[in-house]
């Protein structure tokens, strides 16, 4: 396990670079279309100015996008003191912990670092399963705390919504770009920023999946280390498969932080989802029974 979380690390460092060496090929496209290498400099630390806001502030932005809500004890109890059994067990601090409104069973975690760690779980969720699956799915919630995966997660969300608002830039820097007279840029520049802002949000989803994928995974063993009980996440995953019903706030960006998917169903999102299929995680669970 331990040597799958230091791969994990290798992988999203690569993934990373990756994203910042797509931000910087869409600003040199930017100058190129418009003789100006000025363009490219500006592009670049603004993105690196927005990556960092949203990297502090993603968490705010995360739950505030699910439209969850901070609880207490009193608020819920149940729900609250799985947690707070779960941080003592795992000797983590104990994180925020929030409920959504929604009936679509579901759970996330975030948070730059397990100081600053919120859990979150849809009411939906809460009322389907009982206790041992609650603790279970919260154990892969809490996982994801312990093994930084939720720092990855922020760093990703941060850089695909950077992505996604330079890709915005670009398609209405050319269409102000056409309407202006006097705009002597390169056709060859156009097409580049054409095919950088049709691609970029495609290659963000590929790299969020390929983040996302094996972490879940490796969320899965780790609740079970955790509870000792494979039954209980292999139980609360069968009840996941069985309600696929989408939530109501969605976010494509967000969506890799979930513990099952949340977007609606469709031949896009099923090929470039950020999850893998939940029958495959159950299966691995089965057949490593024996070694929990």
């Amino acid at each position: 396990m331990y040597k799958q979380i230091a791969e994990n690390k290798r992988r999203t460092v690569i993934i990373i670079i990756a994203f910042v060496l797509m931000i910087v090929a869409i600003a040199v496209a930017f100058a190129w279309a418009y003789n100006d290498p000025w363009i490219a400099v500006w592009t670049t630390l603004v993105a690196i100015v927005y990556a960092v806001i949203q990297y502090f502030a993603s968490g705010s932005i995360a739950t505030a996008m699910a439209g969850a809500k901070e609880i207490t004890k009193k608020d819920n109890p149940r729900f609250y003191n799985i947690v707070e059994n779960l941080s003592i067990t795992t000797g983590l601090p104990m994180p925020k912990v929030y409920i959504i409104q929604d009936s679509a069973p579901n759970a996330f975690a975030t948070g730059r670092d397990p100081k600053h760690a919120i859990v979150a779980a849809t009411t939906g969720l809460l009322d389907i399963m009982d206790d041992k699956e609650v603790t279970a799915v919260m154990a892969h919630e809490m996982s994801h705390v312990k093994n930084y995966d939720i720092r990855v997660s922020m760093i990703v969300f941060g850089l695909t919504c950077v992505v996604g608002l330079i890709s915005d830039i670009a398609f209405r820097m050319m269409y102000y770009g056409n309407r202006r007279r006097d705009n002597e840029g390169s056709p060859v520049g156009y097409i580049l920023i054409l095919v950088a802002a049709i691609l970029s949000p495609i290659l963000a989803a590929i790299a969020q999946m390929a983040v996302s994928r094996q972490r879940e995974y490796l969320a899965d063993a780790s609740a079970v280390s955790i509870t000792r009980y494979p039954e209980g996440m292999i139980d609360a995953l069968k009840k996941l498969q069985s309600h696929t019903q989408p939530m109501k706030s969605q976010n494509v960006a967000a969506a890799s932080m979930y513990i099952n998917d949340p977007l609606r169903k469709g031949f896009f999102n099923n090929l470039l989802s950020t999850h893998p299929p939940i029958e495959k995680r159950i299966e691995r669970l089965e057949n490593g029974k024996k070694n929990f």
